[in-house]
């Protein structure tokens, strides 16, 4: 629990970023990293709160046992701090990075607005662990003879098959794209997480007998039905990557853009790799001397802004239909739950204009180009305002408003053809399995992670793929120790 009366004592400080005006000039992460003595005194603001609902189900999918490694890095015990965490967590270099921390607002300081810094010890105790060499392959000591296929890379992917391999299974994974991480490594921006945190997660996991499969885009290079008959076990751990229909007119002009291919484009632009992706080719999109406007108001919208800004766009406008929250909860009504409350990414701190409770009417062109937007007011139940009509003038825009399911062709396409897989038809094309299991209506087919689930997390797609490599195991063997 830290420092008894250290959450007396200590302000809560988080983790600094490089200016505006400096980051938005690379693609590189921002975050200034804190001190181990500065790291130590934010655990130590860690209370003895009784009931801790940072690591219950209302603030930490995985359940991190937080209080207990707050304690271990006031202690100065960063060994048994990994180890601790990596007991839940697999990558918490990851989470440290992206997750949106619902552990902090779950915290009992966060009814003060002071939580204990969680997200920012958590990326320190995963930092530190790799620079001190306690991270190294863990390869199993017995082997089962049991092989597992795992379609998809990405968190939920990457920690399952992490998990069976351990198990003493001969795990290969299968990836659609040139590198393993999926939508970790395409979809998110390396200013928000850098790839060379997935390369050596890869290569412990090669270390401990994983075998991966890249440039394999199963359904289309190789058919399920193999992997089924050459495996004991598959498990489908594929991204929510189909955008929800818009249905806005003018989204054929040139200009107008979904916000997956930009942001797959320029993440492998980055990693330096061809921009043409298998399941999203395109021409170059570039925002540079650009006014771009940006429909959506989530993650990926704000992933849309950051990189729009890094290419030189002139302006940036998030347009979100929701209307404006209030600056403060009513800590009272919702504690300790996630609060709907006035939040500003990095990526619109950095000269977004956001217009709330606005509807996007129609893009409008000239000569099949993108020259505006046209949008509207709109009231309580997101209907338009007579008379409130604008336009915006637009050069680029991209739809960000979520993600219905994974691609249909592939996967997919052959699960509803030949194996007559039980899909979710309430607007998505999610594979229907329960969260005990994990078990889909075809035999030796399992699930987990946002195809199961629906666009979630990482870090609900790291408990996923832990708890089905768990049920994986329990299946082949009769019985695991891996935990749940």
């Amino acid at each position: 629990m830290g420092k008894v009366t250290g959450f007396l004592e200590i302000d809560r400080q988080v983790a600094k970023y490089q200016p505006a005006s400096d980051r938005i000039r690379h693609f590189r992460e921002f975050t200034i990293p804190m001190s181990d003595a500065e790291v130590t005194k934010q655990a130590a603001r860690c209370m003895d709160c009784g009931i801790p609902y940072c690591h219950g189900p209302t603030g930490c999918p995985v359940h991190n046992q937080i209080p207990d490694w707050n304690d271990l890095v006031y202690n100065n015990k960063w060994e048994e701090a990994i180890r601790n965490l990596h007991s839940t967590n697999n990558f918490p270099e990851f989470t440290g990075r992206v997750c949106p921390a619902p552990c902090e607002e779950a915290c009992t300081l966060n009814l003060e607005d002071a939580p204990v810094a969680i997200k920012t010890v958590e990326q320190a105790i995963a930092d530190k662990a790799y620079e001190l060499g306690f991270i190294a392959p863990q390869p199993a000591t017995v082997h089962t003879g049991k092989k597992v296929a795992i379609i998809g890379s990405g968190p939920a992917g990457m920690a399952a098959a992490q998990q069976l391999g351990r198990a003493g299974h001969d795990v290969h994974v299968y990836e659609r794209e040139s590198k393993p991480g999926g939508l970790l490594r395409y979809g998110i921006p390396d200013f928000k997480m850098e790839k060379n945190f997935i390369d050596r997660r890869v290569e412990q996991m090669k270390g401990e007998g994983v075998t991966f499969h890249t440039g394999v885009n199963v359904g289309v290079d190789m058919p399920v039905e193999k992997l089924l008959s050459d495996h004991d076990a598959v498990l489908y751990c594929g991204g929510s990557e189909t955008p929800r229909p818009a249905g806005i007119p003018g989204a054929d002009l040139h200009g107008v853009y979904d916000a997956m291919p930009y942001l797959v484009q320029q993440n492998r632009r980055t990693g330096r790799e061809n921009i043409d992706s298998v399941a999203w080719p395109s021409d170059p999109i570039l925002a540079g001397a650009k006014h771009v406007v940006v429909v959506g108001g989530g993650d990926t919208a704000s992933d849309c802004v950051g990189t729009a800004f890094r290419q030189g766009a002139v302006k940036v406008t998030q347009l979100d239909i929701r209307p404006q929250p209030p600056e403060k909860e009513d800590k009272l009504a919702v504690w300790p739950f996630w609060a709907t409350k006035m939040r500003t990414s990095s990526s619109q701190a950095e000269g977004a204009v956001r217009e709330f409770q606005v509807a996007t009417l129609e893009f409008i062109g000239e000569d099949g180009q993108l020259t505006g937007v046209r949008c509207c007011e709109v009231d309580e139940r997101r209907k338009p305002i007579a008379g409130t009509e604008f336009i915006i003038k637009a050069d680029l825009a991209f739809i960000a408003i979520g993600f219905s399911g994974p691609l249909k062709e592939g996967v997919l396409t052959e699960l509803e053809g030949k194996l007559d897989v039980n899909l979710d038809r309430r607007g998505s094309t999610n594979v229907v399995a329960n969260d005990r299991d994990y078990r889909t209506s075809v035999d030796k087919f399992w699930t987990a992670g946002d195809v199961r689930r629906g666009q979630s997390l990482v870090v609900w797609a790291i408990r996923e793929g832990r708890q089905a490599a768990r049920a994986i195991d329990e299946a082949l063997m009769g019985s695991s120790v891996l935990p749940r």
